[in-house]
């Protein structure tokens, strides 16, 4: 039987000129197109592309094989804008799901927004601090905080954390003001833990990277509540600047050791790896991303390649 999937990858690398690229544009991982281009060239028995390290030429045969298939793609995308002339409503369901402070910080709104310009579509959203198998759980769209991606998933990096160690004034005043990593151990901390985060705090040193595990009274899953014990005096905390920037604007929190970077984790925005991007998956995310644009434009780390934003620089890799 023919699998257009794998005659449309086998286009879209021919016509961007590299698998990565063409991964790019499918919303699927590299290995993943290498090997499909791999099963299409052993189902009609022949070699479509010279491999080379710097660049992808097609053999006489994929030459060929590409011009017949070309057409015929054309041919069915013009059959499906004829049938999406009388379809262009976005409706349907997405199921979302959002770390709980991340959610409460700017989903909201977005959603309204969303859902205000799309009125027949609806929204289930989870705020939740568990570890999601976005696949497994039928989850649409993943928003995660965290230092690595999920292979299995498409992913864009949307913005770097700044991460602090902070405390109040009172505690500092109280228990002294850290001075290096080593100061940390005379001191209480307010831990945070999470499937995301690990409970030790890991800072460079000028030299290194270096893991200091303080006391801590009070662990918690939540950095809001972390963020208040922290106001309230009970510890120093490792915080997001978002989550905490009315309180160090009025002081009720200041940071400490600066001049020790702690490392930092990116907000991943994700969705399962398809051959076609569902169309109220791209209408949500060129949503989310227009709204980012207005409030966050320089932080913005990877942009979809479908999505057009002004002065755009950075696409994911």
């Amino acid at each position: 039987m023919i699998d257009l999937n794998r005659i449309q990858m086998f286009v879209q690398v021919v016509e961007q000129g590299s698998f990565t690229k063409a991964a790019n544009a499918l919303g699927l991982t590299k290995a993943t197109v290498s090997r499909k281009i791999a099963e299409l060239e052993s189902d009609v028995g022949a070699q479509l592309l010279f491999r080379t390290t710097r660049a992808l030429k097609l053999t006489e045969t994929g030459a060929s094989y590409f011009h017949r298939v070309q057409g015929i793609l054309l041919d069915l995308s013009d059959a499906e804008n004829i049938l999406n002339a009388n379809q262009e409503t976005i409706k349907g369901n997405l199921n979302i799901a959002c770390p709980i402070e991340l959610g409460q910080l700017f989903l909201a709104p977005i959603l309204a927004r969303f859902l205000s310009k799309c009125p027949e579509m609806t929204i289930n959203a989870e705020l939740t601090n568990r570890k999601i198998d976005a696949v497994n759980e039928n989850i649409d769209i993943v928003f995660q905080i965290t230092e690595n991606k999920d292979p299995n998933l498409t992913s864009y990096a949307l913005f770097n954390t700044t991460k602090r160690l902070m405390a109040s004034p009172d505690y500092l005043k109280k228990h002294g003001i850290p001075k290096t990593p080593d100061d940390l151990i005379h001191h209480q901390a307010i831990q945070l833990q999470s499937p995301h985060t690990v409970g030790e705090w890991r800072l460079f040193n000028g030299n290194q990277w270096i893991s200091i595990s303080p006391k801590a009274q009070l662990t918690v899953n939540n950095i809001t509540l972390a963020r208040e014990a922290a106001i309230a005096g009970l510890g120093i905390a490792s915080l997001v600047d978002k989550i905490a920037q009315t309180a160090l604007n009025k002081k009720q929190l200041i940071p400490v050791l600066d001049d020790f970077p702690m490392n930092q984790a990116q907000i991943i925005l994700s969705h399962p790896q398809g051959a076609y991007l569902p169309k109220k998956y791209r209408a949500f995310i060129e949503s989310l991303y227009h709204e980012f644009h207005l409030r966050w434009e320089e932080a913005i780390l990877e942009v979809p390649d479908y999505i057009d934003l002004p002065n755009k620089q950075s696409n994911v890799n």
